[in-house]
């Protein structure tokens, strides 16, 4: 069974930094792509970031949505089957509920191409 467990959400003031992690557990945590979604109050769930690896590259390829480009960081450790997110200079409109999710393909980034969600993680930007 599939289990992806966020943690690091809290309260921060706007200009400030907070990191999520994301533990994965029930899969081959490497062979999947990895994003982040999240959900404001009274607005629909939306991409963050993707994290896509392939034996076949160097490097794993990032995605991310115009409105966290140049703040967040997304990234992965595949020997411990954690995925991260970075945020930098946090806005009060970074505030929402913030998802780890599993996706159905490589490049992939709807919300309907989730395999499996996390419960979500709390951030709260005030400013």
């Amino acid at each position: 069974q599939v289990q992806l467990v966020e943690s690091g959400g809290g309260l921060v003031q706007a200009g400030g930094s907070l990191r999520l992690s994301c533990a994965a557990s029930g899969r081959t945590f490497s062979t999947y792509t990895m994003g982040w979604f999240r959900q404001a109050p009274g607005k629909e769930r939306e991409f963050v970031a993707r994290i896509t690896w392939s034996s076949a590259w160097s490097s794993a390829r990032t995605l991310y949505a115009d409105a966290v480009k140049g703040r967040f960081i997304i990234s992965r450790d595949n020997a411990n089957d954690t995925m991260y997110l970075q945020m930098n200079s946090l806005k009060p409109e970074d505030t929402a509920v913030y998802y780890c999710a599993s996706l159905d393909s490589l490049f992939s980034r709807g919300v309907g191409n989730v395999d499996y969600w996390g419960k979500g993680t709390l951030v709260t930007v005030s400013s």
